[in-house]
């Protein structure tokens, strides 16, 4: 089940795409051949007019079939006799809905739910963030110089410095502060009994959140809302400590005290390494707020542009390689991260929040990717009508169809290496 409604989710927000160039056309009295939903050999089809609607058999996104599109035209009504801005703003149309519709989710959730803002809530009192003199009720304002506009922003950047020391900028009581903060290095390739914390640091954060079924905490009798107070003969208070002692332990068969119910219970468990990359904590929480439709609005749009600013630093990171190729993620991997959200929600209600969520996080990613200049998204064909522009002479579509092919190639390869990054996580756990 949680597969099927990760998929639809992408097809959903795959065909949102499609018909933003789908809607645009027709306004634009552009005759569309074919407007398809899922890819692959056709199951059934209707026709209706000049356009054939038709649902394929492989349930992944969805494409708009165009008169004048891939091959020259001379039907008045085809795409390659409209003029340029026409042209441009059929293409833009499919990146642009996915924006708009993100933002009308985020807008919907967080009218729902309430939003988070970047006043910190609570501070761990033993991370070197409150060793720098931050505290709770500081509002951060920027990260190693770097404006934040939401919680998110501060992990991206994070990641982007590799943990190193970072100035962060706050309010407090209407005055700006500057602070150095040293993140605490959570270290790749670390050892774990396969649970995840109720809390990531301080009080509570030594109580299991969840616990992997195939983990060997799980299969040694460890269970959600155990509280771990003993590892071997050390006793632990929280996450962190639990950290330090399974890295000096190496893995190690290790025997877990846990207070359960106010009983205390032993089980004995051999770590497993995790293959994750490095990861960067500066022991803080967020306070959420749920203001007026205003401010909900207003909230929104700033969600919108962090995230995507936070893909365009992606982007510039993974070519420079900052960031490694085997960070890439594809449709596996997008499905699997959805289908988690679905699995771990308690209640409908948190599975529709959390699916929702990341649909919007995720069509805002679609959107400007498309508009991305490579050759067969919808960035590389507006660069080619600017360059039509300048030249004042069009590109033959046969051309066009050209280039778009080579970029296919490309993509395909790209998706084959991505969806190999993705099962190699799912296998291996990293």
């Amino acid at each position: 089940m949680q597969t099927i409604v990760a998929i639809l989710t992408l097809s959903f927000l795959i065909i949102i795409h499609e018909f933003g160039h789908f809607i645009v056309a027709k306004l634009s009295d552009i005759k569309v051949l074919e407007f398809s939903l899922f890819m692959g050999p056709k199951l059934f089809s209707v026709q209706k007019g000049e356009t054939q609607y038709s649902v394929r058999l492989i349930p992944l996104g969805g494409y708009v079939k165009m008169e004048g599109e891939e091959a020259a035209s001379e039907d008045e009504r085809a795409y390659n006799k409209k003029p340029l801005r026409v042209r441009a703003s059929v293409l833009a149309a499919g990146p642009l809905m996915n924006i708009i519709s993100a933002i009308i989710i985020i807008v919907l959730l967080s009218s729902l739910t309430g939003y988070s803002t970047t006043r910190i809530e609570v501070i761990d009192t033993t991370s070197q963030t409150y060793e720098a003199g931050i505290r709770e009720g500081d509002e951060i304002v920027s990260f190693d110089n770097k404006r934040v506009f939401h919680p998110a922003d501060i992990y991206l950047f994070l990641f982007g410095t590799k943990g190193k020391p970072a100035e962060i900028e706050v309010i407090r009581n209407g005055e700006k502060k500057t602070f150095t903060v040293y993140p605490e290095v959570i270290p790749k390739n670390r050892f774990i009994i396969g649970f995840t914390p109720k809390k990531s640091f301080g009080e509570e954060s030594n109580i299991i959140g969840n616990i992997d079924p195939e983990s060997p905490g799980y299969k040694a009798g460890l269970r959600q809302g155990d509280k771990i107070v003993k590892l071997n003969d050390t006793p632990v208070d929280n996450n962190r400590e639990i950290r330090e002692f399974m890295n000096r332990n190496s893995g190690q068969t290790v025997k877990v005290t846990v207070d359960r119910d106010g009983q205390e219970l032993q089980f004995e468990t051999v770590p497993i390494t995790d293959l994750n990359e490095e990861q960067y904590d500066i022991g803080i929480y967020f306070a959420r707020a749920k203001g007026n439709f205003i401010e909900t609005i207003r909230y929104s749009f700033r969600y919108a542009y962090s995230v995507a600013r936070n893909v365009m630093y992606s982007i510039i990171w993974l070519i420079t390689g900052r960031v490694s190729l085997s960070q890439l993620s594809g449709p596996i991997g997008i499905v699997g991260v959805i289908g988690d959200v679905v699995e771990q929600s308690p209640t409908f209600f948190d599975k529709f929040i959390g699916v929702f969520s990341l649909a919007s996080f995720i069509s805002i990613n679609l959107g400007l990717v498309n508009l991305v200049p490579f050759p067969a998204l919808d960035g590389s064909k507006l660069l080619l009508l600017a360059v039509e522009g300048i030249r004042k002479k069009p590109i033959p579509p046969e051309k066009e169809a050209f280039i778009s092919f080579i970029g296919f190639i490309f993509l395909i390869i790209l998706m084959i290496f991505s969806t190999y990054n993705d099962i190699l996580r799912r296998v291996t756990g990293g």
